[in-house]
């Protein structure tokens, strides 16, 4: 008698409707304000350098944060495996240096030039490696200081966050009836 086996792994793998990564980043700013997010993302940077303090916040709130981050991330590693297929270049307009916030001109025109940036730099493990790393830190009192760059995985995260409000923001523009 044949023994019948059913293979869950590759089951699974196969019925699991793909998550497109714009659909991920409207999640993601459904429930975290962006504003909110580049604040507490600051103040998780401030506080895991400062030796001999720790970030106020719940520590729960501070692991939500966490995990919202590390699906932030995949979603805009989703979006640039997707960029030969979307264009969402801007004509380029008189734009307020204000609304510019980190990114340049170019990459106001074309907010996937973020993420292809920031992900030809950092894996998707070593910005998970950054973002549980500072939480870490910002939860107590260390006298270990971060072994690595800070700034520039900071850097990359604070415009990922401006250039998928702006790519949200364009989409519902061009289609309100989907938002």
């Amino acid at each position: 008698m044949k023994k019948n086996r059913t293979d869950l792994q590759s089951r699974l793998g196969k019925d699991r409707k793909k998550h497109r990564g714009i659909q991920l980043m409207e999640n993601y700013f459904q429930l975290n304000d962006l504003a909110t997010s580049k604040e507490l993302l600051n103040d998780i940077i401030s506080y895991a350098v400062k030796r001999n303090s720790w970030i106020k916040e719940h520590p729960s709130a501070i692991f939500h944060f966490q995990q919202a981050m590390q699906s932030f991330i995949r979603a805009g590693y989703v979006i640039t495996l997707q960029e030969k297929k979307r264009a969402v270049n801007a004509p380029l307009e008189d734009v307020s240096p204000l609304f510019l916030g980190l990114l340049s001109e170019k990459e106001y025109q074309n907010p996937l030039l973020v993420f292809k940036k920031a992900f030809k730099e950092y894996s998707i493990k070593e910005f998970d490696y950054f973002i549980s790393g500072m939480v870490y830190l910002s939860l107590g009192v260390y006298d270990n200081l971060p072994e690595r760059n800070i700034i520039s995985p900071y850097i990359h995260l604070t415009k990922m966050l401006d250039a998928a409000y702006l790519i949200i923001e364009r989409k519902n523009k061009d289609n309100p009836t989907l938002s």
